[in-house]
């Protein structure tokens, strides 16, 4: 197999508004943007996790915009692995930014609430869903690790 692509991220702007905050996602000049297939959302609950699911051409952009997200992503055999914690707010929840993260497709990609309340993501994803194109695998598959 190839080497993988590796996922990264890309900081975004909040600005402050007296009547509601706005928040940047992905403009189609970004570095990340590989097209447009569909844009969905996904709620997370508080301490519960999604995945492993890994897309074969699909790039994900994934940004939260409400809460506070951990991804997990990693190659098969475990090489390379990352995680991100992504949030709406700096200072929510500790060390969380609000950033888009792109994970081009291979990578097994799992992602867990740690958001106290609502934890919500939007990926901006290249192609739409074709769920040809996707493995999942159990959740106990992989361990969840943060790397050092």
């Amino acid at each position: 197999m190839d080497a993988l692509t590796p996922p990264f991220l890309t900081p975004l702007r909040r600005i402050a508004h007296p009547l509601g905050d706005i928040q940047h996602g992905i403009k189609a000049v970004d570095q990340g943007y590989a097209g447009f297939g569909e844009a969905y959302f996904t709620r997370v609950q508080p301490g519960a996790v999604k995945g492993w699911k890994r897309h074969s051409r699909m790039q994900l952009n994934l940004i939260v915009p409400c809460g506070a997200v951990r991804f997990y992503v990693r190659d098969q055999d475990g090489a390379s692995k990352f995680s991100f914690l992504l949030g709406d707010e700096p200072g929510a929840v500790a060390g969380a930014q609000y950033a888009r993260l792109t994970v081009p497709p291979g990578w097994w990609v799992a992602f867990e609430g740690v958001g106290p309340e609502l934890n919500q993501l939007l990926n901006v994803a290249s192609i739409a869903h074709d769920p040809l194109e996707a493995t999942n695998v159990d959740l106990s598959t992989f361990p969840l690790e943060v790397p050092a």
